[in-house]
């Protein structure tokens, strides 16, 4: 199989932290290049037609697209160490909290970043400033709930380490880098005390 990726983008970020976490071998990562519209060229649109990494291109010539969508994929291949919940029950309520860190923190990052970064202005046009400010406050109040759910648990959807961390990770990762985010800085100890233990996985690294 072949894993297309870009250097710092978060979504593909999020499936090689899956990879790492899964201790799964043998995938090719193939590097694209967002500034350069390598992601536009008529040989990777035919992969995947909304012209988006992360794809994951099996071993048949399908082409697996969408970050949650290719980490069942792998869940299903290899089911441990079990990152996507055991039995619909606790499933549900890892999906919920992978969502709700997706749409709100994870989304409200890329947001601002996208329209207040002028690095990201290839990516973005037209940019919108004011929106992207207004994003940045908004991730920051879904900063401040997270900070608060991870006051009463370890990890995001519970006790133990699951893929809702992994999105949650890479989102906060994200805005350390581009948006100088800290949430300790801002008064969110827990997050910060969750980030810093997070970053102690080897899968961190990747």
């Amino acid at each position: 199989m072949k894993l297309y990726v870009s250097t710092f983008a978060p979504n593909p970020r999020r499936v090689t932290m899956f990879i790492a976490e899964k201790g799964i071998a043998g995938i090719e990562q193939v590097m694209i290049d967002l500034a350069a519209n390598e992601h536009k060229s008529e040989a990777f649109v035919a992969k995947n037609p909304l012209a988006r990494v992360p794809a994951l291109e099996l071993d048949d010539g399908r082409v697996l697209c969408e970050t949650r969508a290719i980490c069942t994929y792998l869940e299903g291949l290899h089911p441990e160490p079990n990152l996507m919940g055991d039995g619909f029950d606790e499933r549900a309520f890892i999906e919920m909290a992978d969502r709700r860190v997706e749409m709100h923190l994870f989304l409200g990052i890329a947001n601002s970043v996208r329209h207040t970064h002028p690095g990201l202005a290839v990516l973005e046009q037209p940019q919108f400033p004011d929106f992207g400010a207004s994003q940045g406050e908004k991730m920051r109040e879904h900063a401040r709930w997270l900070d608060g759910e991870l006051a009463k648990r370890a990890f995001v959807a519970g006790e133990r380490f699951t893929v809702a961390d992994i999105t949650a990770w890479c989102a906060l990762e994200f805005a350390r880098g581009l948006m100088k985010f800290r949430p300790g800085a801002e008064g969110m100890a827990h997050l910060q005390a969750w980030r810093d233990r997070i970053a102690e996985r080897p899968s961190a690294g990747r």
